[in-house]
């Protein structure tokens, strides 16, 4: 009897650490996505700023860090006419899920995304 109420709390316990387990890692997703997107999308209209037109490719930035590289390394880049489209393909360890108010995009070159709200949304 004894050990099968041991039994059922280490079942209770290894069921709340797999729960919390897969929450971390959503809301670690979410934080690093945010994160990498945001800075590529800076580092991207920082040298068009600077150039006067968006770059071809990523390889193509320069003054970046060694943690922009992390961020660039998230996501998916392809010029698009005078704009861009941007892809969020890593977070922390998966692929998050992302989404930002009409007000974020305002300004940008961005004419396509997989995130949520954006002007032209792709199919990841």
């Amino acid at each position: 009897m004894r050990l099968l109420k041991v039994t059922r709390w280490l079942a209770v316990l290894c069921a709340i650490a797999l729960a919390t387990a897969c929450n971390f890692k959503q809301e670690a997703d979410a934080k690093f996505g945010d994160q990498n997107f945001k800075t590529t999308i800076a580092l991207i209209e920082l040298y068009k700023l600077r150039h006067g037109s968006y770059p071809e490719t990523l390889h193509d930035l320069t003054f970046t860090g060694d943690w922009d590289t992390i961020a660039l390394n998230s996501v998916t880049y392809r010029r698009v006419g005078n704009g861009y489209q941007l892809d969020i393909t890593r977070g922390w360890v998966g692929q998050p899920t992302l989404s930002y108010p009409p007000e974020f995009w305002k300004g940008l070159g961005l004419v396509a995304s997989n995130v949520g709200g954006a002007p032209g949304v792709s199919k990841p």
